[in-house]
């Protein structure tokens, strides 16, 4: 049998979604914009939420308020919604108004709980309600590009019980005011954050220690690129398979991990000029160094040849192996210790990389070591944003002149 509170609760939803279709019918069209009834219709899902939230904190004697919890909510929404090229100040604005109209609410059901108290049994909050909450919120922050706004909607899709009509006008007048980065450099230099991709399992670009700090090559130039920019750095952990997904997701500002440059690529971004130049070439163990010194020598039948997947050094296998096993291996970060222990009799990797891991393991050599299977550039990865790869480009160009990159490659390529 259900109880009055689940009744309320249905009761609520199919009148909401009444008034609602009722209202986007009213709707024109618009070409090439999005609807934005399903940013209403989140809004409203979220603050339905607060009475039980009021009621878990009101069985525990708990202030509606908490200051510390509120900031770092909205620092967390700002940080996610420059996925979405949202500026900071109308980011945080939105969602000061959403945790605004929230308490609001909560303190209504206080008021009103006074004589009685709560009429209903809320779920637990730290396990059950925020998380909910977090997904909405993650849901919300996505949907906010949409447009144009529609007050007639939101209203008939944000029916809140307590929630006051004062705010529920800040917080659509909130959302009327989301505003845009025009640039990704903008975004950068206003947010004071540079957001960089890495995949850190490729050393000597990018390394990440079990303890979880970074360390290579791109990981000392991203520090020293927001130095120049006067922003701080993020680093934003990708993989290969992830890294265009992640690039069109707006996840990261630049990635800088080693890749290389490529035309499928730079279809969907913008690479920098190239800054480091070499090629795929094979790595085994010493004794069967002789063995692999040409392509025809690897792709034989019973040869396995380990791999990191989604990558371009699979790219090169797919494309050129026939015969030869093809063994995935997800941590590139202990590839190296699969040949060393017999499991795999190769790789073939970028000749950077093979230079680096035959100075720290004794037992590996490089099969062809005075020449590559292919040509090969490493960039760094932006988005389609000319202004930003303009001030990459020239920050690079610096570098590359007074020593730093030199310098850097030197401090890394030392076992």
């Amino acid at each position: 049998m259900s109880s009055p509170f689940s009744t309320r609760r249905l009761i609520t939803t199919v009148w909401r979604t009444a008034l609602l279709c009722l209202a986007c019918l009213a709707q024109p069209v618009f070409a090439g914009e999005h609807y934005p009834g399903a940013l209403y219709t989140v809004i409203g899902d979220r603050l339905a939420l607060m009475k039980e939230v009021a009621a878990w904190k009101w069985q525990r004697n708990l202030p509606v308020e908490d200051i510390e919890r509120e900031k770092l909510v909205i620092e967390k929404a700002v940080s996610a919604g420059l996925d979405q090229a949202i500026t900071v100040a109308s980011s945080q604005r939105f969602f000061t108004a959403q945790i605004d109209a929230a308490k609001a609410v909560q303190q209504c059901w206080f008021q009103r709980w006074q004589q009685t108290g709560p009429d209903i049994s809320p779920r637990d909050l730290n396990q059950v309600i925020r998380p909910a909450l977090l997904e909405l919120g993650n849901a919300i922050n996505e949907k906010l590009t949409s447009g144009p706004h529609d007050r007639q909607a939101f209203n008939a899709a944000v029916i809140t019980e307590c929630l006051p009509d004062a705010n529920g006008g800040m917080l659509f007048e909130a959302i009327e005011q989301v505003s845009f980065y025009s640039t990704r450099l903008d975004q950068v230099l206003d947010s004071g954050l540079l957001r960089v991709g890495t995949t850190g399992d490729y050393a000597p670009f990018s390394f990440q220690a079990p303890s979880g700090d970074l360390s290579g090559i791109d990981i000392d130039m991203a520090e020293n690129l927001a130095d120049s920019l006067g922003v701080t750095v993020s680093f934003v952990p990708t993989s290969w398979p992830d890294l265009m997904r992640d690039l069109s997701l707006g996840r990261y500002d630049i990635a800088m991990s080693g890749v290389s440059r490529t035309v499928a690529r730079a279809r969907l971004g913008y690479f920098s000029s190239a800054y480091h130049t070499g090629g795929k070439t094979p790595i085994t163990t010493c004794d069967r160094k002789d063995v692999f010194s040409a392509l025809e020598e690897i792709d034989q039948p019973g040869i396995r040849i380990i791999v990191n997947p989604g990558g371009t050094n699979e790219k090169f296998l797919d494309a050129h192996i026939r015969q030869a096993t093809k063994l995935l291996h997800g941590d590139n970060r202990t590839i190296f210790d699969e040949i060393i222990a017999g499991r795999a009799d190769l790789m073939i990797t970028d000749a950077i990389e093979v230079t680096l891991q035959t100075r720290l393991h004794p037992e590996l050599c490089a099969a062809m070591p005075n020449s590559t299977l292919t040509f090969q550039e490493k960039g760094y990865l932006m988005p389609r944003d000319e202004a930003l790869r303009s001030v990459v480009n020239l920050w690079l160009d610096q570098r590359r002149g007074d020593g730093t990159l030199g310098r850097v490659f030197e401090a890394h390529l030392s076992p």
